[in-house]
């Protein structure tokens, strides 16, 4: 199996996730459609698009260096950039700036990294979740949490 996800893990976590090569493959799309677009751009809506694209893959990075309830809120960052990116598409189809094809192709991308970012959210949140139900007081030092 020849799969561009399979590789050695590498220094940083986030490098190992499929959600931040996909977002990373969207950041190329948007970057493909913006310079196809009018160059003299006065809206600033392609540096918007652009902007949001990254915002995916930034967030899943910056979060995955923290711990889990920081990286679930890194997530959510995350999937409120997909959906300013859905907005996006549907202004630049809007305005004549891509197609119906190339907006169902956004769509489909920004449908399938949501889903991809709600079950690597609720993996998080269930991991926390059992960490929490298996930690004993007792066995704690007496802290002030």
């Amino acid at each position: 199996m020849n799969d561009q996800y399979d590789k050695t893990p590498t220094f940083f976590r986030f490098e190992d996730l499929r959600i931040y090569h996909k977002a990373l493959d969207y950041i190329d799309w948007v970057m493909r459609i913006c310079k196809e677009a009018d160059p003299s751009d006065k809206t600033g809506l392609m540096q918007a698009f652009n902007h949001a694209a990254r915002q995916i893959a930034v967030n899943i990075s910056e979060g995955s260096a923290r711990n889990k309830a920081q990286f679930v809120f890194h997530l959510k960052n995350a999937k409120s950039a997909i959906r300013e990116c859905l907005v996006l598409t549907t202004v630049c189809l809007r305005n004549g700036i891509i197609n119906e094809e190339s907006e169902d192709a956004s769509r489909n991308q920004l449908m399938e990294m949501t889903k991809m970012l709600g079950a690597l959210i609720t993996s998080l949140q269930k991991a926390a979740q059992n960490s929490h139900d298996n930690y004993d007081e007792d066995d704690a030092p007496n802290r002030n949490w």
